[in-house]
Parts: structure tokens; C-alpha cells; sequence
């Protein structure tokens, strides 16, 4: 590992500790370890399984967004491998360079195999930004004069802008590695069924993470509406997915306590919630290091498509 990337860790890891420190602080710590130990392991476990569930949602995603047959179980193992890096090694190893790194080596196709892998996280946000503008004027009674109601219009501008710099004025040129993902893009956006449908699963998989919470809070006891949570949860995701943090510890209990805080849920209840999802996603992803092991003794690649 370089002294950058060591560097880039260290500051991550400041992040994540004076962010959780000071959502700590805010908290009856004994009230909070209480309402986690109210959960119980159904709502959790079942938590966990709607994440196991939408890595499968992805797989299927990711599988029609490769130009080439390529084995479901295969892909699948793939992106569980991804999500259990990204989980165990929070800041080291991003889950999308193992997938992208485990698909190459069978694929031999750099520009595509990097294409696919981004191409499958961005129609993801498509659909969790759809979700949230759309939600959006249903749920401005949430926010009553907080300035945070405008979060979601700003990061949907923000969305539409990056997307046509992007694609449209084709900046990604710039970069040698991008630039050779710009023919798959183009083949892709041929095929238009298919981008509905990938957007369309990546919908369902949204939601699988917005009844995730729901569960777990009904286990707190804790009232969240869900059309709150359809416009919430793409702001905490979209800031907890900013490269600032370790797994966005810190970043998402405080987003969680600032904006659940708006229809009165006390900072115990929403930091208890948000370490709740996150450890259940965390559990959920321990398959990965099964599939990992399986997978350095499995070498089956892709078949080309006549």
C-alpha cells in the first residue's frame, strides 16, 4: 500500500471517529445499547436477508449489462466477494475494483469490464434518485422550514448535470481507462429494454434496503413513515457514499439523527437505527468470504455469445 493511500485511510478513519464521537455524544449511550437489544435476531436476521437478497437483484443487473453470457452463480459470487471487501476492508479495497479485478481476469476485456461495473452502480442511483424526487413533494410536510427539504432537489440537479458531463459532453475522454468504456456505453445505450429493465431491478433492490429499515425500526418501536424514508434514505446514501469516511461510519448516524430528527425521532432511537442497518448489511456480506475462498479454486469463465 502506497503512503497515499495510507494517508487517504488515516483521514477516512478521522472522519468516521470525530463524526461518531460527536453523535455519541448527543446520545444516552445505556437508552441506545437498549434499543439495539430490542431489535431481536428475526427483524435483524431478516434485515440481513433482504440485503443477501438484493446482491442477487444486482448480480442479475450486472448480468444484463455484460455483452457476453457469463454463469448467474458465477457473477454472483463475484459481487458478494465485492461487498464483503468492501465491508471487512472498509477504505483499503473498494467492492468495485475486486469485482471489476476477479471479472477481468476471466473476461480479458478491460474497457467493458469496467464499463459494466460502472454502468451497474449508476443505473443503481438512477433509481434511488428517482425514488427520492419523486417522493419529494409528498413529503415537504417532513421537513417544514428546515433547509434540508432542498437536499433532494440539489442532489437530483447535481445528478442530471454530472450525467450529461458525462455522457453527453463525454468528459470521461480525458481519462485513458474511461475513455475505452465510452464504446460499450454507446453500445449499451442501443439497447434501450435492457437499461429499463437493469433500472427497474435496481428499483426493486432499493426498496428491499427501504423495508430493511422499516423492519428494524418496528422492532425499536420507533414510527417511520416509509414514504419518509423514500426520500431520507437517498440523501443518507448519497452522502455516505462520498469517499470521506470508513463505510460512512459517523457520516450516516449523524445524517440519520438530522434528518429523522425532523418528524421527532430521538437521537437514540435513529443512531440505534442506523448502526442496526449497517450491521446487518455487514452480516449480510459475510458470504462473500466463502464465495472469496471458493472462487481462487474455480476458474470457469465467460462463454461468448454466437
Amino acid at each position: 500500500m502506497t503512503f497515499k493511500k495510507v494517508l487517504l485511510f488515516l483521514v477516512k478513519l478521522v472522519i468516521s471517529s470525530l463524526s461518531l464521537y460527536i453523535v455519541l455524544s448527543k446520545n444516552d449511550i445505556s437508552h441506545m445499547m437498549a434499543m439495539l437489544r430490542s431489535i431481536g435476531p428475526p427483524a435483524f436476521f431478516a434485515a440481513s436477508g433482504l440485503y443477501i437478497c438484493s446482491l442477487m437483484g444486482a448480480t442479475l443487473r450486472w448480468r444484463l449489462l455484460l455483452p457476453w453470457k457469463y454463469p448467474f452463480s458465477r457473477l454472483l459470487s463475484l459481487y458478494m466477494i465485492g461487498s464483503f471487501f468492501s465491508s471487512f476492508l472498509p477504505g483499503v479495497i473498494g467492492g468495485d475494483v475486486v469485482k471489476a479485478y476477479y471479472l477481468n481476469k476471466d473476461a480479458k476485456k478491460i474497457s467493458i469490464t469496467l464499463g459494466s461495473v460502472f454502468m451497474d452502480r449508476y443505473l443503481g442511483y438512477v433509481s434511488l434518485v428517482l425514488i427520492g424526487i419523486i417522493a419529494f413533494p409528498f413529503s415537504l410536510r417532513f421537513f417544514g422550514e428546515s433547509p434540508y427539504r432542498w437536499a433532494m432537489p440539489a442532489i437530483f440537479a447535481a445528478f442530471v448535470i454530472g450525467s450529461f458531463l458525462f455522457f453527453g459532453l463525454k468528459l470521461g475522454r480525458r481519462f485513458k481507462t474511461v475513455s475505452e468504456s465510452y464504446d460499450y456505453f454507446g453500445t449499451l445505450g442501443s439497447r434501450p429494454a435492457v437499461i429499463i429493465k437493469a433500472v427497474l431491478i435496481s428499483g426493486l433492490i432499493q426498496f428491499s434496503g427501504f423495508f430493511a429499515v422499516s423492519i428494524l425500526a418496528a422492532a425499536m418501536g420507533v414510527q417511520v413513515p416509509l414514504l419518509t424514508l423514500l426520500v431520507f434514505l437517498p440523501i443518507i446514501i448519497t452522502i455516505t457514499s462520498m469517499p470521506i469516511s470508513i463505510s460512512g461510519l459517523g457520516v450516516r448516524e449523524g445524517a440519520f439523527v438530522v434528518l429523522l430528527g425532523l418528524i421527532g425521532v430521538r437521537p437514540e432511537a435513529a443512531t440505534s437505527l442506523s448502526l442496526s442497518w449497517f450491521f446487518s448489511s455487514f452480516i449480510g456480506s459475510l458470504p462473500g468470504l466463502v464465495a472469496y475462498m471458493r472462487h481462487t479454486s474455480d476458474r470457469a469463465g465467460p462463454t461468448p455469445e454466437a
